[in-house]
C-alpha cells in the first residue's frame, strides 16, 4: 500500500489542532496507518513537528500570495489576509505554540520570510496613516497570529460561528490598530 505523505501530513495537523499532545500512535490511527508505516515516513514526534512545519510555512506563503498585500489600501489587505489564512489557521494555531520550532539554530527561515510580509504590511499602513505609529509592525504581527490562533480554537470548540471568524479577527484587530483622529 502506497502512503500518500502529504495525506497523514494533513490528517496529523487536524488531529494536532484539536489535540496537541496526541501521541504518534493516535496519529498513526486517525490516518489509518500502522504506527511503524508512521515511523518509516517520520522517525519520531519532533520529525513529523518538523514536517508540519514545512507543510504549514508552504500553506501561510500561499495565503500571503492569495491576500494581495500590495493592493489597496492595507486595512482591505488585512481583511483578505485573515480570509486567507482561515483555512490553515488551526495549524498556525499549532505551530505557534511549538517551542521547538523557535529555539535554537534550527529555526526555520520560512518564518522570517513570512513575519518580514505581514510586518510589511502594518508598516504601510502606518506609512499610509491607517494605522497607529505607537505599535510596532512586529508587536502587529504577533497580535494578528494571537488572534487567528484564539479564533481558530474558540471556533474547534464551538463558542464561536465558523462564519464569524474573518469578521471578528479583522474588526478586532483593525479596531486597536486604527490611527484615530485627535479632536
Amino acid at each position: 500500500m502506497t502512503v500518500d505523505r502529504d495525506q497523514v501530513l494533513r490528517t496529523a495537523a487536524a488531529l494536532l489542532t484539536r489535540k496537541a499532545t496526541a501521541t504518534m500512535d493516535e496519529v498513526a490511527r486517525a490516518a489509518g496507518i500502522g504506527r511503524a508505516t508512521l515511523h518509516r515516513h517520520f522517525a519520531g514526534r519532533e520529525a513529523l513537528v518538523r514536517a508540519l512545519e514545512e507543510l504549514g510555512i508552504r500553506e501561510l506563503e500561499a495565503a500571503l500570495d492569495t491576500a494581495r498585500l500590495d493592493e489597496d489600501g492595507a486595512p482591505d489587505a488585512l481583511r483578505r489576509l485573515v480570509a486567507a489564512v482561515e483555512p490553515v489557521a488551526g495549524l498556525l494555531a499549532f505551530l505557534v505554540t511549538e517551542n521547538q520550532l523557535f529555539e535554537g539554530e534550527q529555526m526555520n527561515q520560512g518564518w522570517a520570510r513570512i513575519d518580514a510580509r505581514v510586518s510589511a504590511l502594518f508598516r504601510r499602513g502606518q506609512e499610509q496613516g491607517a494605522f497607529r505609529i505607537d505599535l510596532t509592525p512586529a508587536w502587529l504581527t504577533e497580535a494578528l497570529y494571537g488572534l487567528i490562533g484564539s479564533g481558530a480554537w474558540a471556533v474547534q470548540d464551538g463558542r464561536v460561528a465558523a462564519k464569524d471568524f474573518q469578521y471578528m479577527i479583522a474588526e478586532l484587530l483593525l479596531g486597536g490598530v486604527r490611527r484615530s483622529v485627535e479632536k
